[in-house]
């Protein structure tokens, strides 16, 4: 016998028992009812218009919802103020600043006796305060790096290497000491320095601007290397300029020795002193570029007359010449000392003893 619910022929056959409805899971919940598509006309509307049971409805406009919005409005705000911290935020990259101009000193120093000569080098270098000096690039010694509060160890080393291989591309490269070669100096300068470099051999002036020499070691056509074993010796020092800038100061004696361009090996050799102290300063550009600012070059040279123009190009007195010593007497391009003079004479402890 059925239940109190159930039809008076029992379960049909195949339908759910124990209550169960199939269709059960679904509500008829009241946004359910709206969100139909089909709508069923009433009674009384199905009487007077004979229409059909059902109608179609408008499809409903629906907008965002409120958490939606919300979310869009969040998103827009953090998206405008990463743009505007991007703009205005106070931790910006510094522009670089234009490096400034090269100033440049070159003083001759004239001999107050004959030229000492000697028929090999060897034997000059071992009679002059160049006996101990170092042979080449070895005389450029990097000094320890240290870090200092704006830039790191590895920083500093480049800007120290970067000195080196300037020093050694402008103070002992035969092709630029004797070939009138400028490229591999040119290539190691930062780009806004270049029109005053290329000014400088374009039209050389003694303006302390646009001097060769301010630049590098040049010769005189009219003499030539004696030994490519050129003796340095000197310093690097590296620090802060200023919380975007290093400044590494390079001060080296260089002493090579020389003789007249085509003589055979049984002429006099002579030795030539140049003593650089050149100041670079480096911005981040510069060091990721492996590039240096060049801003003071003070030169001390010699033996030299003092009325040569030593702008463009060094012209040496060679073994047994002679020259009129001009300036403060004994100055010495092996001292630390700053000679002041537009000329000056070498000291005589300064030459060989032969």
């Amino acid at each position: 016998m059925g239940g109190p619910g159930d039809p008076p022929e029992g379960t049909p056959e195949g339908a759910s028992t124990g209550g169960e409805d199939e269709y059960r899971s679904v509500v008829f919940d009241e946004s359910f009812v709206r969100a139909a598509r089909l709508q069923e006309f009433s009674a009384q509307e199905r009487i007077a218009d004979h229409a059909p049971a059902v109608r179609r409805r408008p499809p409903r406009h629906r907008g965002l919802s409120r958490q939606a919005l919300i979310l869009v409005l969040l998103i827009a705000v953090a998206f405008g103020t990463a743009i505007y911290m991007g703009v205005r935020h106070p931790y910006q990259t510094p522009v670089a600043q234009p490096p400034e101009p090269l100033r440049m000193t070159v003083i001759p120093l004239a001999p107050q006796t004959a030229v000492p000569g000697a028929t090999r080098p060897e034997d000059l270098y071992a009679n002059s305060p160049a006996a101990q000096f170092r042979i080449g690039a070895e005389g450029i010694t990097l000094p320890a790096s240290r870090r200092t509060a704006h830039f790191s160890d590895s920083q500093v080393v480049t800007a120290l290497t970067t000195v080196k291989d300037y020093l050694v591309e402008s103070s002992l490269d035969p092709e630029v000491l004797t070939g009138g070669a400028t490229r591999p100096v040119r290539i190691l300068l930062d780009p806004q320095q270049l029109d005053q470099f290329d000014q400088s051999f374009d039209r050389p002036t003694a303006d302390g601007r646009h001097a060769p020499t301010g630049w590098l070691v040049r010769f005189d056509p009219s003499v030539q290397l004696a030994d490519s074993k050129i003796r340095v010796q000197g310093s690097l020092q590296a620090a802060e300029f200023d919380s975007n800038t290093l400044e590494v100061i390079a001060d080296h004696t260089f002493v090579y020795a020389l003789k007249p361009a085509g003589s055979d090996e049984q002429a006099d050799a002579s030795l030539f002193t140049v003593r650089r102290e050149l100041h670079f300063r480096f911005d981040r550009d510069d060091l990721r570029m492996h590039q240096a600012e060049l801003v003071v070059s003070y030169v001390q040279a010699g033996p030299l007359a003092c009325s040569e123009n030593s702008v463009d190009q060094l012209r040496p007195l060679l073994a047994g010449q002679t020259a009129k010593a001009g300036g403060p007497a004994g100055t010495d391009p092996y001292a630390t000392g700053s000679a002041t003079a537009l000329c000056g004479s070498l000291a005589t402890s300064a030459q060989p003893k032969v």
